[in-house]
């Protein structure tokens, strides 16, 4: 799951980050209005934590970008001002919840995975096709009633397709999902290629009822055998 951080404050920023990320969120950031701008125009988020204070501009004014954009949904406000006129817009536009600092980082962790479970899993953090259960809060995999081991990136790919079970993935949108900032760092998609690989040999290996297949110049998607 990839989250967006909008927040000026670098000190609360790199709380939240390191603090996501310990969950193994891959989290992006942005300090400014323009960069949030550049974001959320270029990139797709499955949550967004929005400070309505930024240099440059409002958050809600990006909240209403959002809205036009069609991704408005799954904002989380994290903001200091305590009004009931920016609560009640902030929701109005779209948003999903409205935290006020100072908060404690166990709840923004606990709503934000809420906000995640009802995006994917309609409130639940457990998914099972066939013989294959995977567990979000836990993050783990169990074939066959016995748990199989996967690294961080094999996890959070198989994690992908069976939140996008019923989609087809282009490999733009999987690698920009597993590596997050990074991605400009790789020069082509064999890292993508590598752990596509090693993960179906566990799924095939462990008789999974479920595989992942290419489709020829555009992606993979999620097959039940």
């Amino acid at each position: 799951m990839k989250i967006l951080v909008i927040e000026d404050e670098l000190s609360m920023q790199e709380i939240i980050k390191e603090t996501l990320e310990k969950e193994s969120y891959i989290i992006e950031s942005a300090t400014t209005f323009d960069s949030a701008i550049d974001k959320i125009v270029s990139y797709d988020y499955d949550c967004i934590l929005l400070d309505i204070m930024l240099p440059g501009g409002s958050g809600l004014d990006i909240l209403s970008e959002l809205k036009k954009l069609d991704k408005a949904s799954n904002v989380i406000i994290i903001s200091a001002k305590n009004s009931i006129e920016d609560k009640v817009m902030g929701l109005n536009l779209g948003a999903d919840d409205y935290l006020i600092k100072p908060f404690h980082i166990a709840e923004l962790t606990a709503r934000v995975k809420s906000i995640l479970r009802r995006k994917s899993l309609n409130g639940k953090n457990e998914v099972e096709i066939k013989n294959v259960k995977i567990n979000f809060d836990d993050r783990t995999v169990a074939i066959n009633n016995e748990e199989v081991i996967f690294n961080r990136k094999e996890y959070d790919i198989l994690a992908y397709f069976i939140s996008n079970k019923d989609r087809l993935v282009n490999k733009a949108a999987l690698a920009e999902h597993v590596w997050g900032d990074y991605m400009d760092q790789a020069n082509d998609f064999e890292f993508i290629y590598s752990q596509i690989k090693n993960l179906r040999k566990k799924l095939k290996d462990h008789n999974a009822d479920i595989e992942i297949q290419a489709v020829y110049g555009i992606g993979y998607k999620l097959h039940v055998l």
